[in-house]
């Protein structure tokens, strides 16, 4: 496929065939030369095909093959001629990460890591089969759709800042739940406030490094040393299903549409059919349910932690979707105008006095959580002045896979990888040996390579580095 470099860090793929607009990637050629192993440039075209597709399809740098869109893919439609797509949002919808800051030191919690981690897994249900310890009927569910988190934190869990600190205050406000099934319904309220499995993960950080003071310090992240927890999980089965229940509904519907798609797990509804519409609102349900568990999560964090070191202060630094679909206002042909933008493996960058910000983070953009991998450093950075005139203000949202799940159980034994991170001064645990195997540090790419490229191309600049201490697996 041919590939134009534009510059070392932002290459195009010029419109060919049935694309409707370019592709545009945001990478390098060490990280172009690993997704030319799979379907990821394929992908990128075929998404350029769908109708009322504004500007460009966009892969960022930590893309690689997913279900229809590449993961890592960021694409905008009309919202009268385009579309909505569960293969553009992902099976878990608005799995995100969520950061917390801490009042204490690595030295501190290093002396205590082993009892910190056992508490964290004891509060935190994880794994394949580990259910939630809440009890939660259908009337409490229909508020968890439709309240988010402050539902959370009317029954004494987390605090209002917490809220605030959430991209889109933790709520869709269009959640439909008479649009989401009984099955779905019934696999969510055995799993708020789980972790799950495969590359969710829990994990106690300290700040290596501090690139921006002044923005960090706005952030919450004061100093070199500052332990802080990151946490990356999203709707569970809750989401799942409602994917599931909606991709037969469209392919029922749509059958003749979907027969003439390059590739069926693109399979669509017109944004503003009934169908649409319907799943629109579903998804809305599942992303609301999704803030709610990682706020959950977050409630049980703040109790193992005090638990463990007594009175300790622990605040929100911010919690961002990576699988989702918003109406926002971006600029098409030097007019505004209102887009259905689907995120599906990156997340949202907006800069300095954007209006979705919140009030305390205003004068400088929200954070960017960008996560490594269990043995490599993770990023805390900005979204940078221009980035909503480079892709509709989204950026990476994490280091992205190398190496499929089965090729890595093949490859690496859990045990060989937990005395490897443990020689590193990294604790960990999991549910299972294969959840430890699968996400071996060794599946992922270069996380200092994915960061430079987003800063290079004028995406997000950066704030700080942390690494690991103790991780929390599946």
């Amino acid at each position: 496929m041919e590939i134009k470099k534009i510059t070392p860090y932002e290459f195009d793929l010029p419109k060919k065939g049935q694309m409707k607009v370019p592709g545009k990637l945001f990478s390098s050629k060490k990280l172009l030369d690993l997704v030319k192993q799979d379907k990821s440039l394929q992908q990128v075209s075929n998404v350029a095909s769908l109708p009322g597709i504004q500007k460009f399809a966009y892969a960022m740098p930590d893309m690689h093959q997913g279900y229809g869109f590449t993961i890592g893919g960021v694409a905008a439609f009309d919202l009268e001629k385009g579309i909505i797509t569960p293969g553009g949002i992902g099976f878990d919808i608005n799995c995100g990460v969520r950061l917390l800051a801490t009042n204490l030191t690595e030295k501190k919690v290093r002396e205590k890591i082993e009892e910190l981690i056992n508490q964290l897994f004891k509060r935190v249900p994880c794994g394949i089969g580990r259910g939630s310890t809440l009890k939660i009927d259908d009337e409490t569910l229909n508020k968890v759709m439709t309240m988010g988190p402050r539902w959370a934190v009317e029954q004494g869990m987390g605090i209002e800042e917490d809220v605030k600190h959430c991209e889109s205050n933790g709520l869709l406000e269009w959640a439909k739940p008479s649009c989401v099934s009984q099955k779905a319904k019934a696999r969510g309220k055995k799993q708020l406030g789980t972790l799950g499995a495969g590359n969710h993960f829990l994990e106690i950080q300290f700040v290596d490094e501090i690139y921006d003071k002044k923005i960090a310090k706005i952030f919450g992240i004061e100093k070199k040393g500052q332990v802080v927890v990151m946490i990356h999980c999203g709707s569970r089965g809750f989401g799942h299903q409602i994917c599931t229940d909606y991709l037969r509904k469209m392919e029922d519907e749509y059958a003749d549409i979907i027969a003439k798609l390059p590739e069926k797990d693109l399979a669509y509804a017109p944004f503003d059919s009934k169908l649409g519409q319907d799943y629109f609102g579903a998804m809305a349900c599942a992303a609301n349910y999704a803030w709610t568990n990682r706020h959950v999560i977050g409630h049980n964090v703040r109790k193992a932690f005090e638990r463990v070191f007594g009175d300790v202060k622990i605040s929100t630094v911010y919690d961002v979707a990576h699988n989702i679909a918003k109406i926002e206002d971006h600029e098409i042909d030097g007019k505004q105008k209102k887009l259905i933008v689907h995120r599906k493996g990156a997340t949202r960058c907006f800069p300095a006095n954007h209006c979705d910000l919140p009030e305390d983070y205003k004068e400088v953009g929200h954070p960017v959580i960008i996560p490594g991998s269990m043995g490599t450093a993770s990023y805390v950075m900005v979204g940078a002045k221009n980035t909503m005139n480079i892709a509709f203000g989204s950026t990476a949202h994490g280091a992205g896979r190398v190496m499929s799940r089965h090729q890595a159980n093949q490859e690496f034994k859990g045990e060989r990888i937990k005395t490897e991170l443990k020689n590193k001064n990294i604790f960990i645990k999991s549910a299972s040996w294969r959840g430890i195997s699968e996400e071996a540090p060794q599946v992922y790419k270069d996380i200092d390579e994915v960061v430079k490229i987003t800063q290079k191309a004028g995406i997000s600049n950066l704030v700080a580095k942390v690494r690991p201490i103790g991780v929390i697996k599946g």
